[in-house]
């Protein structure tokens, strides 16, 4: 039999690990883990208590309520879309998530603005902000590599943006090297 279990604030590929490694304990070795998701394949039935208990020590959530799987899986798709090996360019946020998702733009739009307290497009720009600080402070691309790298047409646009969201130009964020914020944190 295979369970899916949906799961709150699993954001990177650390928590992926996080997750696996979990599953690998509760005896689930061979658990398909994605963003947001667990596929687990069993012979008996879960202790899904046990499964949210360790889950929750490890600062994760099982969700079951459909609008917050729908929330969650909208966060994810965000932060797969500014991920550095995904970034679309020219991706359209609202195309994206309406064809992975199955669902119209504009419920999507409503339900995570409820649910979330922040529009879709405040929450990617956040995501890419972060996005922004983790380039800066690897210092392997310049401002401009890194604003082509998330899709703005240009570094000036993307230095605005930054500047509005941080209060910091790109250049003092880089001298100061200020705090990320965690992805699961942003809201």
């Amino acid at each position: 039999m295979k369970t899916v279990l949906h799961i709150k604030n699993m954001v990177c590929d650390r928590c992926k690990m996080m997750v696996g490694q979990t599953m690998a304990q509760l005896g689930f070795p061979d658990a398909q883990i994605d963003l947001g998701s667990v596929t687990l394949t069993h012979q008996v039935p879960l202790n899904i208590l046990k499964i949210a208990q360790l889950l929750e020590e490890k600062g994760f959530e099982l969700i079951s309520d459909s609008e917050a799987i729908l929330s969650e899986k909208i966060k994810t798709s965000l932060v797969e879309l500014v991920h550095p090996d995904s970034v679309q360019q020219d991706a359209n946020i609202s195309i994206v998530l309406s064809r992975k998702l199955y669902r119209d733009y504009s419920y999507l739009s409503k339900l995570f603005s409820r649910r979330e307290g922040i529009s879709i497009e405040k929450y990617a720009i956040k995501l890419k902000m972060e996005r922004v600080k983790e380039l800066v402070q690897m210092n392997q691309l310049n401002f401009t590599q890194i604003a082509y790298s998330l899709g703005y047409k240009s570094s000036s646009h993307l230095s605005r943006q930054f500047k509005s969201v941080t209060g910091l130009s790109m250049s003092e964020y880089k001298k100061g090297q200020n705090q990320r914020t965690s992805l699961d944190q942003i809201v």
